[in-house]
């Protein structure tokens, strides 16, 4: 061959990693719907154990019960968000390297159905529950419950951003709203009233079974998802130095995750509320037990109102959108209850359930706040990026005790005003968040590169 001579072109070999992810997502996609339709049915399940243990009402009630004191109430979102954030900060990395995600989620809900089996033999047990120990261990067993939680729900997470396309995630949060809103009413409606008017307080052993029981069941849902094997990865041991470093600079060098992050933080404010509600109608409006059940009801029919329109609109026009209208409206909820307990309103106690009712936004706000986090990062980043947002949740709860310390200070009609700061301060920072939406990116149209998703084992 001469110098003159025409190269020779030879044949380009097919890029093999955009093969392997074009197969990868061909197979996730033929099944798409049938997983929709199995994490639907999962949620549908939680959702029904869930409600009977509501963080709004039964749990508040529960340690009103051991104790009464306002700080100690005001433990539960501190011990909530503590146990959501910390321990998934720890796994996510271990998770991001696991061959199967399901897996985690099948251990962590059946360890949520032991908790709850615990605390169910312990009430059947223990005749007086005005103990000072009984306290300790009861928030010893919340803190642990919401550790498994927080891991399952970094699991739940992981799994559907790794088998859902991000424009049909909304229809599980239909799906799951829809039929769960009427499932757990129904169950509510049957069950949860004739229970709590139990003398003697026996009716919380069946409560609690029936939520160990529902999250066992929901456990066994996890198996009918199809989901494609990632190559294992040898997950290297980590101090817990690096797994807060590491957090904190998905904080810092993703401009997109921290306005989204603050956002989140604001709205978490409104939860330190969550036990107090049912506390100021109890104080204010003369409410009884048996008005529980009412609201559990209305919470969760708020859910069922609030998530499909959420799904559709954040399938349509993206989450950062939702949240917007979410956080704002949810900023109105702690004015609400202020004007039924006042004065103002005459009978403030017969309309109280609405209060509840647009409480059932909280939750369905914060799934829209991760389906969104899921949109900022590929899909090896997921469990790392849900695990950070859950650690930047988590900050506004370290003054949750001192929020129902301030209840306790105050006395008399001047408890009102304590009442009032910490409701109305609640309030402002949920509508900051609601106002800072504008300042974030809607990343729904961002390009997929198909070659940068793990290949198909077998």
């Amino acid at each position: 061959m001469t110098s003159s001579a025409s190269p020779l072109v030879e044949p380009r070999e097919p890029d093999a990693a955009a093969d392997a992810g074009e197969e990868r997502r061909a197979a996730l996609d033929q099944h798409e719907p049938r997983n929709i339709v199995v994490l639907a049915c999962y949620q549908v399940v939680l959702r029904v154990a869930w409600v009977f243990k509501t963080e709004s009402v039964i749990m508040p009630a529960v340690i009103d019960a051991i104790s009464g004191a306002g700080w100690v109430r005001g433990f539960l979102p501190v011990l909530n968000r503590i146990g959501q954030s910390v321990p998934p900060l720890f796994f996510a990395e271990r998770l991001r390297n696991s061959r199967l995600k399901r897996q985690s989620m099948f251990v962590t809900t059946l360890l949520m159905a032991a908790t709850f089996a615990v605390l169910a033999v312990l009430w059947l047990v223990v005749d007086d529950k005005r103990q000072p120990w009984m306290a300790v261990v009861f928030l010893s067993l919340y803190v642990l419950f919401f550790g498994f939680t927080g891991l399952n729900q970094l699991a739940i997470g992981t799994v559907q951003g790794k088998l859902i396309r991000a424009h049909r995630r909304g229809r599980i949060m239909t799906l799951a709203g829809i039929v769960g809103s009427l499932t757990s009413v129904t169950a509510a409606a049957l069950l949860l009233a004739g229970w709590l008017a139990m003398p003697g307080l026996r009716g919380y052993v069946l409560i609690f079974g029936f939520t160990a029981a529902g999250f066992a069941m929901a456990a066994m849902i996890v198996w009918g998802l199809y989901e494609p094997e990632d190559a294992q990865v040898p997950t290297p041991s980590r101090t817990p130095r690096h797994h807060f470093s590491s957090a904190w600079n998905v904080y810092t060098q993703d401009h997109s995750f921290r306005r989204a992050a603050n956002v989140g933080m604001l709205f978490m404010m409104g939860l330190l509320l969550f036990p107090h509600y049912r506390w100021l109608a109890s104080e204010r409006l003369g409410t009884a037990d048996a008005d529980m059940a009412t609201w559990v009801i209305a919470q969760n029919l708020g859910v069922g109102l609030f998530s499909p329109l959420a799904g559709m609109i954040a399938d349509r026009c993206g989450n950062r959108l939702v949240m917007r209208y979410e956080i704002l409206v949810s900023a109105l909820v702690p004015l609400l209850a202020l004007v039924l307990a006042s004065p103002l309103v005459s009978g403030g106690g017969r309309l109280y359930w609405t209060v509840f009712a647009f409480l059932g936004l909280t939750p369905v706000t914060i799934r829209t706040v991760f389906n969104y986090t899921l949109e900022l990062a590929d899909e090896a980043d997921h469990p790392r990026y849900l695990s950070t947002m859950r650690i930047c949740f988590a900050v506004p709860f370290v003054i949750s005790p001192l929020a129902g310390l301030l209840l306790d200070v105050f006395s008399g009609e001047l408890r009102f005003v304590g009442v009032c700061l910490l409701f109305g301060s609640a309030s402002v920072a949920m509508a900051i968040g609601g106002l800072l939406t504008f300042q974030m990116e809607e990343p729904r149209h961002r390009p997929v590169d198909v070659s940068e998703l793990p290949a198909v084992r077998g």
